[in-house]
This record gives C-alpha cells, structure tokens and sequence, in this order.
C-alpha cells in the first residue's frame, strides 16, 4: 500500500505532502527529502534523452527494509515521489506507473484551476480525496 505521496516543485520544495500512519510522518519526509537526491542523478544521467522520450516514470528510487520509494517527473521538472509499503508483494511496476499517471492527470487539474497560483501549496479537495482514494485503492 501507498503510504506516502509527494509533490515536489522544481526547486524542491514540497508542494504537497499526504502520509497514512500520521505518527510516522517526520520519517516519510524525511525518505521524501533524501530521494530528491536519487531523482536529480536520475536526470542527470538522463540528460537530453528525458526531453526526447515521453517517459516520465523513474521507477524505483531505492529500497529500505519496511518502504520502497518511486519517482516520476513532468515535463515541468516538478517531481512525484511515491512510498509504497514494501510488505505488499502483489503490487506491480505497471501499477506504480499508473498511479503516478492519475496523479499527474490530478495535478494537472490543479494547474488549470485559474485560482491557484503556480508554486503554492496544493490545498484542493479534489486533489486531496484523489490521493486519498489511491492510498486505499492498493491496500
């Protein structure tokens, strides 16, 4: 199951940050924070060829021994981070890569709101119950 989903913004600040397990939510930030790291070597390594492809999904990011962590990236440079739990063994990349792309679909919602301002915090309801849905849909 999904435990934690991040949005992150081209300078790397959180946009949006939802975990399940409230009491452990410093810990989530935390792996959410140290990830950024794997995701800007990811596009390094990249380079051009992230702008050619149409391949967003980063897949996994790296592993711990409860969590495994996931990326994905926009065209935009504002970046998805993904904590799945890592007991569940049923739940695939193509899953992952789904995921993601319903919270793009989401985010992009969001960003054609014309009251939202570009780089503040995520505060829609719409957005939120979708990624609350999501957290439960893979349990």
């Amino acid at each position: 199951m999904a435990v934690c989903v991040a949005v992150i913004a081209k300078e790397n600040y959180p946009l949006y940050i939802r975990s399940v397990p409230t009491e452990n939510e410093l810990k989530f930030h935390y792996m959410v924070h140290t990830s950024l790291d794997v995701v800007d070597e990811k596009i390094s390594a990249m380079g051009k060829a992230l702008v050619d492809q149409r391949e967003l999904y980063l897949g996994l990011l790296y592993p711990t021994e409860d969590y495994k962590v996931y990326g994905y990236v926009t065209n935009s440079k504002v970046k998805f981070v993904m904590v799945v739990d890592s007991s569940n063994p049923a739940l695939r990349d193509n899953e992952i890569r789904s995921m993601f792309r319903k919270l793009h679909n989401s985010y992009t919602d969001v960003m054609c709101n014309p009251f939202y301002n570009p780089g503040d915090r995520i505060q829609s309801r719409a957005f939120d119950s979708m990624v609350t849905s999501m957290m439960i849909q893979v349990c």
